[in-house]
């Protein structure tokens, strides 16, 4: 029986040089998360999905926001104001998350290198 009582071994004792971060660095490694570790290959067809994105973005932040606009004129009976307004809003959230999209830091650009 273990000093403990619950029957369980005893942890393995660590040896001096192993700290936390030395194991969370090899953990992070042997999953794969350590970016230093292994530089990914873009995705084939990486511009044809950010194409697509960028037309979902924009299409679905209108279409919220003509719905929410809709909805409102209907319950308060002021047919064309809230619609008009969230339009506006719509296609402003629709261009900026584009902007986003396109935006992104690219791995390997001229602007992410170090000096």
């Amino acid at each position: 029986m273990s000093k403990n009582g619950s029957g369980a071994p005893p942890p393995a004792p660590r040896s001096e040089g192993s700290s936390f971060d030395e194991r969370l660095k090899a953990a992070r490694n042997r999953q794969g998360l350590d970016a230093s570790a292994s530089v990914r290959a873009p995705a084939a067809g990486g511009d044809l999905g950010v194409g697509l994105r960028v037309g979902v973005e924009l299409v679905s932040a209108l279409a919220v926001a003509v719905a929410i606009g809709w909805g409102l004129d209907h319950w308060l009976h002021t047919m064309p104001a809230f619609l008009c307004v969230f339009v506006l809003l719509g296609g402003a959230a629709g261009i900026l998350n584009v902007w986003r999209v396109v935006a992104r830091p690219q791995a390997g650009s001229a602007g992410d290198r170090k000096e």
